[in-house]
């Protein structure tokens, strides 16, 4: 597999899997995009061991081989595989932290084995490595202003959660009938909903006032990542709020639906997606131009 090969293997991985986000991807300059995509196609790659409903190997053992692959590589060692090749090099490219990618695979060998998490906070626990990290790893591709890289990084913590949290809310039915609950017990508790109530082909009152209050936790984590935009290059900026406004967009369907999400997959009409990528597609070629225009000045 060659690099070119690897790359472009993640971001078929990205445009199948993360459509509204690969959208978004869209406005960057074209050299950040192959970088977002090796992100991406890297963590979609460990979810879809943990996640898929196909999958009929030991999802252990593949998890291990791809933890074992990746430290290999991340130790300067050749890897026969047709995502790390791109991942490895965006990671050594932008110096990606270590700590990030541990934490991730932490988070991914949980879904083997945890089924629910009891408070709000064991949630975060969880994702702080499946979500937050994700957020800290695009950093150095999107590039924090001189000077703004620490204070940009709160800001892409809580836009990861809010990503995180939105899909937990979208894909209630799905996470049920792999065995899980991301829900926190003690919310479910409050609400008067019991686990089975998450599987059932209607969403009942209890559950919808219990996604209702969850969604307000997802609005509070958009507010927190939003003024990090600003803390990006101008190039970036337009990707970003097109990711929040899409993502959000999700957000903005579960509410209009009544959190009705057991009927079926909640989404964003394509022409709302097409609306939002317009709206940010004049501002990202004008950031791309004004980035461009560097004077040279020989000695």
């Amino acid at each position: 597999m060659t690099l070119t090969a690897s790359y472009e293997r993640c971001r078929r991985l990205h445009a199948r899997y993360g459509r509204s986000y690969y959208l978004a991807t869209l406005l960057l300059p074209a050299w950040k995009r192959r970088h977002v995509h090796a992100l991406y196609g890297f963590a979609r790659y460990a979810d879809e061991i943990v996640d898929s409903f196909t999958m009929t190997a030991d999802r252990g053992l593949a998890l291990d081989d791809l933890c074992v692959r990746t430290a290999r590589g991340l130790a300067g060692e050749p890897v026969a595989d047709p995502v790390l090749p791109a991942f490895l090099h965006t990671v050594r490219s932008f110096g990606v932290a270590r700590r990030d990618v541990d934490a991730f695979l932490a988070s991914m060998r949980a879904d083997l084995s945890v089924t629910g998490y009891a408070t709000y906070d064991d949630l975060l626990g969880y994702m702080e490595g499946s979500a937050a990290v994700i957020g800290t790893m695009m950093l150095p591709v999107l590039e924090a202003l001189p000077g703004e890289e620490e204070a940009a990084r709160e800001p892409a913590r809580q836009l990861g959660l809010a990503f995180q949290l939105t899909n937990f809310l979208r894909d209630v039915a799905e996470d049920h009938a792999r065995g899980r609950v991301y829900l926190p017990a003690e919310d479910l508790a409050r609400f008067g909903v019991q686990p089975a109530d998450l599987g059932r082909p209607r969403t009942g009152r209890a559950v919808r006032e219990l996604l209702a209050f969850e969604a307000g936790r997802a609005r509070e984590h958009y507010r927190a990542a939003v003024p990090g935009i600003d803390l990006l290059v101008a190039s970036s900026r337009p990707c970003v709020r097109a990711a929040v406004e899409l993502y959000g967009g999700i957000l903005v369907e579960i509410e209009r639906g009544g959190f009705a999400v057991l009927e079926q997959r909640v989404r964003v009409p394509r022409r709302r997606k097409a609306a939002a990528f317009a709206r940010h597609l004049l501002a990202s070629a004008e950031a791309g131009r004004v980035e461009r225009r560097v004077r040279v000045e020989l000695p």
